[in-house]
């Protein structure tokens, strides 16, 4: 027997390597090196957390005590990825056309984005999936408690609790770790992923080699093997079509409801076409994972003392041989197949809980809402982790209460159930444009309460939650209310009598309350994009013109995406719609967008909830009303056809418009210009001239012919520097200018420039903020044309911030081979109308007294970046006056850096 500590070591080492794997397969994504990571076979290898602990160690033991009928957990999604692949695909299509991130998100976003609809899932969803959890922490204890014991028929830890508390512990560290480090549910999870593909792996290779060692190590061949079954109670199993059918049918549904299948299938997926792959691979993977079952059952049987726990046979089996490297490996295997489950469920149930249920409970709750400034994001990436927590917790609570069960089976079929109150919706959802919110909520409602009546409190046993009167006789006596023999009918199976009640008045509701009540425009638009979703783009629009500021949404979409990202999304739109700086044009189109991208994030119903703070009327346009109300594709594709023609027209004029206005303000700012710059070139000159000629009288005395003379020639150093500053913004606008390219640190840029800067307006206090490690990045430029720039920023800073307490935050950052570095202070900003001219040699902000110069220093700067091949712009939504500066780390070519 292997020491119990030896059991442990193996364990953490395996933990391990499955940290480092996906360690590596998160920075390979990172590099952006994703290849094979995307690959179909990874993707079906993920689809195998279908093949938890009940599969893995649970199959045998309903083998044993029910025959062939465990065949029917593998046949129901054979049928489902051969038979409906086409409802896989339109899944799949939905979830990226929509942005979807759980399966509580697609019924929320099919039913016009009702956030109610997300948290009834989410609740059923949390609810069924604790039995399920609890099944993976008892198997994994279990298996502990065959080492543990020192005998192949034990199978009890005498500390269980003790061991599933740190099975749940471990396995809340690793999802937390790798599970959250991406707020975007539609960025992948490719660390997590690569672990789950690998463990796929595992539990396969250690299922077959059990088996194999079983038919020709312990059994004499395959003929030794068949006369086994026929000698054994599994050859006499009766066959029973309705629960053959009943069970069949509810490990279908499962596979298409269940979170982490959701989560793996759709949330995942990167490419559609991998589910052509895995059509045929994933059930070939169910066949090899059920090939060895039977085999192992009978053995185990046949060959194990009297009384040994069935379920365990995969691992009693090898260790009563004396094969204790094989029972390791065994080990691993039903290990990775729990692990891997509660991985990925808690995930997917953690996004469902912190999307539905706290951020919109928290924006609620904050005065003013999405306006209001804050972390988001900081929020959701805690509720997140928490949840993962408080859902482990919540399996553990399960494990203890129902004391665990003699047979795993029959625990997995319990969460099945439930989830299985979700298909009617789905699939309705889907397919059905008349399906109503109120159907589908009132639905799912009392589906969920009657599975929670006739199979879930039950399943806690006699004096468990329901007593065993209640059980017996039904509440306040009515026996036509027993939870086992609802209305009277008795004979059923429990399982099979909750299913048929549960989801014969679900489906029933639903359909008959949306026959009733009518769809919302939204809920209609909705009902098109899904339905008809390989008709359209990612959807008809829903918002109108007019009301959101683009400013606003930007600092919102920061707080909740992060704020590169939301920048660099900001910017794109605007550059898409002809615009070069960071605020596009808030058009029904880029609200839409806009509202696509933050529902990756927070769900659909949170992002639509958010974004309609904003927005003037959340309304639907008529042209959406039109395309709704009209089934005719013609006019369909005719209105799509003038919509993109409009918009092109659209985006012309607002580029014209935008043109011809900063043509405008330019012509008066020309104006303006050049009468400064008479008075700047003048009031030196007439210094000099009026100094000049008092110098002239040969009796000033002395000390005034040195005070005249001082004043003299700081009017030519004057002078002399708007002279330079013209000449310098002339050679930089020509491109004649010389660089001279130098490798540096820009942390020591950075320092040059606030030393330098120090200078202007000294006697005020200013407060730096720099992440000094980010700063020490090696750059190959011209080393003072950049310092100039920085200077510049600083001085400006500290000139114009009009903060009480005034701050400059130093932010930089490094993106494959480009820097940016943004300068933000905490004053009142620059006004947008002006912000589009700050960069114009002809624009001038403030008067002539304040500015103290001819206000080329922006111009000069915008110059210098373009010929050191980079970039300055206003950053907007930031609070205070920002600019970025962004440039390559070293010369895009030789010719450059050889000056």
């Amino acid at each position: 027997m292997i020491p119990f500590n030896i059991l442990v070591a193996v364990c953490l080492i395996y933990v391990i390597l499955l940290f480092v794997i996906a360690f590596a397969a998160e920075r390979r994504a990172r590099l952006g090196r994703v290849g094979w990571l995307r690959s179909p076979m990874v993707y079906t290898l993920s689809l195998s957390i279908y093949c938890t602990a009940w599969t893995f160690y649970g199959a045998v033991g309903y083998a044993a005590r029910s025959g062939l009928e465990f065949a029917t957990i593998y046949l129901g999604p054979t049928i489902v990825f051969i038979g409906w692949w086409v409802v896989l695909r339109k899944l799949v299509r939905i979830g990226r056309a929509q942005r979807v991130t759980s399966i509580a998100d697609l019924i929320s976003s099919r039913f016009g984005k009702s956030n109610l609809l997300g948290v009834v899932v989410t609740v059923i969803a949390v609810v069924a999936a604790t039995p399920y959890i609890a099944l993976q922490l008892q198997s994994v204890t279990l298996s502990f408690g065959v080492f543990a014991s020192g005998a192949p028929e034990g199978w009890a830890l005498p500390e269980g609790n003790g061991t599933a508390l740190w099975v749940a512990g471990g396995l809340a560290v690793f999802t937390i770790l790798f599970g959250t480090r991406n707020l975007d549910a539609n960025e992948r999870h490719h660390g997590v992923v690569m672990a789950i593909a690998v463990e796929a792996v595992v539990k396969l290779l250690a299922l077959l080699i059990v088996g194999v060692y079983a038919v020709w190590g312990v059994a004499d061949g395959i003929g030794d093997v068949a006369a086994r079954i026929a000698a054994s109670p599994i050859a006499d199993w009766p066959l029973q079509p309705g629960r053959w059918i009943g069970l069949t049918f509810l490990a279908g549904a499962a596979v298409l409801t269940l979170p982490r299948m959701f989560q793996v299938m759709v949330v995942e997926n990167a490419d559609e076409r991998h589910l052509a792959t895995a059509s045929w691979a994933f059930p070939l993977y169910l066949m090899l994972m059920s090939l060895f079952v039977v085999p192992i059952a009978v053995i185990g049987l046949s060959v194990l003392p009297e009384g040994s726990n069935p379920d365990l046979f995969v691992l009693t089996l090898p260790l009563a041989a004396g094969q204790e490297k094989l029972a390791t490996l065994a080990f691993l295997g039903g290990f990775s197949s729990a692990t891997s489950m509660v991985i990925v469920a808690a995930i997917a149930l953690a996004t469902m809980v912190s999307n539905h249920v706290v951020t919109p409970l928290w924006l609620s709750l904050r005065q003013g809402g999405a306006r209001a400034p804050g972390d988001v994001r900081g929020l959701v990436l805690m509720s997140r982790r928490l949840s993962i927590a408080g859902i482990l917790a919540l399996g553990y609570a399960y494990y203890s209460l129902s004391g665990g069960s003699a047979a795993l089976a029959a625990i997995g079929l319990i969460s099945f159930a439930g989830v299985a109150q979700i298909l009617p919706v789905m699939l309705g959802g889907i397919f059905w444009r008349g399906a109503t919110g109120r159907g589908a909520a009132l639905g799912l409602t009392v589906g969920f309460v009657v599975w929670i009546y006739t199979l879930y409190l039950p399943s806690f046993g006699p004096g468990g939650l329901l007593s065993g009167a209640l059980l017996d006789r039904g509440p306040f006596g009515f026996g036509w209310l027993r939870p086992q023999a609802l209305f009277g009918i008795e004979g059923l199976d429990p399982l099979l009598h909750a299913v048929f009640w549960s989801l014969s008045l679900n489906t029933f509701t639903f359909v008959f309350v949306s026959l009733l009540s009518f769809p919302n425009p939204l809920e209609r638009m909705q009902g098109l994009a899904f339905v008809n979703v390989y008709d359209h783009g990612p959807g008809p629009r829903g918002w109108s013109r007019g009301g959101a500021e683009a400013e606003d949404l930007l600092i919102m979409a920061q707080g909740i995406l992060g704020a590169a990202e939301a920048q660099e999304f900001f910017q794109a739109e605007a550059a898409a719609q002809g615009k070069a700086d960071f605020l596009p044009e808030t058009t029904p189109d880029f609200i839409d967008k806009l509202e696509r991208r933050l529902a990756g994030a927070v769900g659909a119903a949170t992002a639509h909830a958010m974004i309609a703070q904003f927005a003037v009327g959340a309304a639907v346009s008529a042209q959406d009303l039109m395309a709704v109300a009209s089934e005719a594709q013609q006019i369909l594709e005719y209105s799509a056809q003038l919509e993109a023609k409009s918009e092109e027209v659209a985006r012309t004029a607002r580029q014209l418009s935008e043109a011809n206005e900063k043509l405008r303000d330019l012509s008066v700012q020309k104006d303006a210009f050049l009468s400064q710059i008479s008075h700047e070139l003048r009031t030196p000159m007439t210094s000099i001239r009026a100094f000049s000629e008092i110098l002239m009288d040969p009796d000033l005395p002395g000390e005034m012919q040195q005070k005249y003379a001082e004043i003299i020639h700081e009017e030519t150093i004057r002078l002399t520097r708007l002279l330079d500053d013209l000449l310098d913004l002339s050679v930089l606008e020509n491109r004649k200018v010389q660089l001279n390219i130098k490798v540096a640190n820009l942390h020591d840029l950075l320092d040059r420039a606030v030393q330098a800067a120090s200078n202007t307006r000294p006697e005020r206090t200013f407060t730096y903020h720099r992440d000094l490690p980010t700063e020490h990045i090696p750059i190959i430029t011209d080393t003072d044309r950049l310092v100039q720039v920085f200077i510049n920023l600083i001085s400006n800073a500290r000139k114009y911030c009009d903060a009480e307490r005034p701050e400059l935050t130093i932010l930089v950052r490094k993106r494959g081979g480009r820097i940016t570095v943004d300068f933000i202070d905490n004053g009142s900003g620059i006004p947008k109308t002006a912000q589009r001219l700050i960069f114009e040699k002809f624009a001038r902000l403030t008067d002539t007294q304040r500015a103290g110069g001819a206000g080329l220093g922006l111009a000069i700067c915008r110059e210098i970046m373009v010929n050191l091949g980079g970039t300055i712009s206003y950053l907007p939504g930031q609070g205070g006056a920002a600019f970025r500066v962004a440039l390559p780390s070293r010369p895009e070519s030789r010719k450059e850096a050889e000056g």
